[in-house]
């Protein structure tokens, strides 16, 4: 039998009810609602059951929240109808190819809201790295459509600051402008969607400065837990160059990390810099090395440290003064023993011989890059420091000398973060649902073409259009979705070109380019119990009639949870075109009169998936034998129709 796709993104509320009735079953109830009968939490049964004393009441706890928190979680769960349609025209292939379709990147328009929720199915525990960097609400920033500007008398309405006789009980004008509970409910249901998309071993890494970090924390502490906080990163991100401040110059931001699980995360090192891996130069059949003085400079008096040494030509040799062994006699000894001890006649030795002059030898011990990777300190290291605005430089280098996006982070300090968390992970997604100009994407291009990584891309960012009067609009680019896309298909170049042979040569510089919109399927897909008995006849068809095969196609991947950037190849047969994503997995096909040949051609395939369009047979006959069809050829096969 061919079951109907849902065709609609993931229920939230209903997914939790059934976890919850996994673990306490004796807490689900029934309520109608809306003249039908729904599974619903007892919460007074839960409640208890999550206590050890008798619930008899609200009682006092510790606890973070702020007018319409519940408005804020009720945004996460609730279902949405939209979809995500292909736009080729705006895409680039994985060689840089202009409308190319074969990138494993995504750079999707719209909400970011709105495509969490449709990413839930296809992505759901497969994402390694989450990097936002979200609106600071500084008072001057735009977050998709909520006002910021709001007065303090509405603040402190809403936020309950009244005493009984409606005077207010706080007067505080350092809240103009500093609006804590729109930012909260812009970014709580997104940090909860994005959760779910992280894999168990997954990071999610967060840039702020002060006007939000206490709530951001408290938000991550409870979405992420506070166990599973990895650490806060300090960048240095100015000089305190400009006007002097009243008080201390603000020369930090915070780069925030929570673990989905810390049990589960990888061991982290800090990556080594370009410069730094340039030294290890030498290989040998443990690994790449460098030759590394074996005596340094040292005030230690420490005799275990201070022994001689038989060199070659029989010259014993000790360190000078003020100089000691990296470490003790028996650990030199199997060093040495272990082949990773090297001497070498120089001049310029920090060692001298028995009669205390000056030795012809130094001794060196092999430093291999594996064992040079340390802890990573909080404090991002120095050269990442930006002098000036870098990030934006690195956009108005790209386009030609034009300024077209403000305040860009630097590519290194993501670049950096990246290497750091996603080193040696097979599963290698990045995910930035606040792209802005897409330095992350252009960060994680950097890192595979120095590195060889297959890491991914996902780029999400609301069409937020350019200001008239700005460069950026004045050279062409109406929205920032414009100029993400423009940046990553330069950068991608430039990249190629700057790697030139050293390049890998699966390198991805592309994109597959997706548009949130509504949802392929009219009304009556929906809610069919709605349609009068006289609408039928023009209602044979559900699909709205301006989308293509294609946006049908991306629906099906959504909703059966396929990823988006499958290999996806067209095929002909009998005179129908038939998608096959995944090498086999999804079979589908939209045409109209659909014969019996090109149901048995798709059975015989064995996918794991067949989809077809409730109106696509030819006949009552070829309906009639579809599912014999299948039982036939393929009897594992899941038949959907939309």
């Amino acid at each position: 039998m061919m079951d109907t796709l849902k065709m609609h993104s993931l229920d939230g509320v209903q997914r939790n009810i059934e976890l919850i009735g996994k673990l306490f079953p004796n807490a689900i109830t029934e309520v109608k609602r809306n003249g039908k009968v729904k599974h619903a939490i007892d919460f007074d049964v839960l409640r208890q059951e999550l206590s050890d004393s008798i619930v008899e009441g609200r009682e006092e706890r510790y606890q973070f929240t702020w007018p319409d928190k519940k408005k804020a979680m009720l945004a996460a769960n609730a279902p949405i109808t939209a979809t995500l349609r292909p736009v080729v025209a705006d895409s680039v292939g994985k060689d840089g190819t202009s409308g190319g379709f074969d990138s494993e990147n995504l750079y999707i328009e719209g909400d970011n809201l709105e495509v969490l929720k449709l990413l839930q199915e296809t992505y759901l525990g497969k994402v390694k790295m989450i990097y936002i960097d979200p609106p600071y609400n500084t008072g001057n920033d735009f977050v998709y459509e909520d006002d910021f500007a709001q007065r303090t008398e509405d603040y402190m309405g809403n936020s309950g600051q009244y005493d009984e006789e409606g005077n207010r009980m706080v007067t505080n004008t350092e809240s103009n402008g500093r609006f804590h509970t729109d930012w909260l409910n812009m970014i709580y249901p997104r940090l909860k969607l994005a959760k779910d998309l992280l894999a168990e071993d997954g990071i999610v890494v967060i840039s702020i400065d002060d006007n939000e970090f206490d709530n951001l924390r408290k938000c991550c502490d409870e979405i992420f837990g506070e166990a599973n906080l990895v650490n806060c990163f300090i960048w240095n991100c100015s000089t305190a160059g400009g006007i002097r401040p009243k008080f201390a110059s603000k020369t930090h931001e915070y780069i925030l990390t929570y673990a989905k699980s810390k049990n589960s995360a990888e061991t982290i090192y800090a990556p080594l810099s370009s410069d730094a891996i340039k030294m290890y130069s030498q290989k040998d059949a443990r690994g790449v090395y460098r030759d590394k003085d074996f005596a340094f400079r040292n005030k230690s008096t420490n005799l275990n440290q201070r022994y001689g040494i038989k060199c070659p030509d029989g010259e014993v040799v000790y360190p000078k003064d003020g100089y000691i062994y990296r470490f003790i006699y028996p650990k030199f000894e199997e060093t040495l023993h272990e082949g990773g001890v090297t001497f070498k006649k120089t001049k310029t030795s920090p060692l001298i011989n028995s009669n205390g002059e000056q030795a012809s030898w130094n001794i060196y011990i092999r430093k291999y890059l594996g064992d040079a990777m340390g802890a990573p300190s909080t404090l991002i290291p120095k050269e990442m420091m930006s002098i000036y605005n870098v990030g934006t430089q690195t956009i108005q280098d790209l386009f030609d000398g034009k300024r077209v996006f403000e305040n860009a982070k630097p590519v290194d300090v993501i670049q950096y973060m990246a290497n750091m968390f996603t080193k040696g992970s097979e599963c290698n997604t990045i995910l930035d649902f606040f792209s802005g100009s897409a330095t992350t994407a252009h960060a994680v291009m950097q890192l595979n073409a120095e590195d060889g990584g297959h890491r991914k891309f996902i780029m999400v960012q609301l069409p937020e259009k350019t200001d008239e009067k700005s460069e950026a609009y004045k050279a062409g680019y109406k929205n920032i979705c414009e100029i993400g896309k423009e940046r990553i298909r330069r950068a991608g170049r430039k990249i190629k070109e700057d790697a030139g042979l050293t390049a890998p040569a699966d390198l991805d510089i592309g994109f597959r380019c997706l548009r949130l919109d509504e949802s392929n399927m009219k009304p009556v897909y929906y809610t069919p119990e709605k349609t009068q008995q006289q609408d039928l006849f023009s209602l044979v068809d559900n699909v709205k009639p301006d989308r293509t095969p294609e946006d049908l196609l991306f629906q099906v991947m959504l909703d059966l949870g396929v990823l988006l950037s499958s290999p996806i190849e067209v095929k002909e047969i009998a005179g129908k075109k038939v998608f096959n994503v995944a090498e086999g997995f999804l079979l589908a096909c939209f045409d109209h009169d659909v014969t019996e040949e090109t149901v048995k051609a798709i059975a015989q395939m064995k996918p794991y998936y067949a989809v077809f369009r409730d109106s696509s047979m030819a006949n009552d006959s070829v309906a009639t034998n579809f599912d014999q069809i299948f039982e036939t050829y393929s009897p594992e096969t899941v038949r959907k129709v939309l």
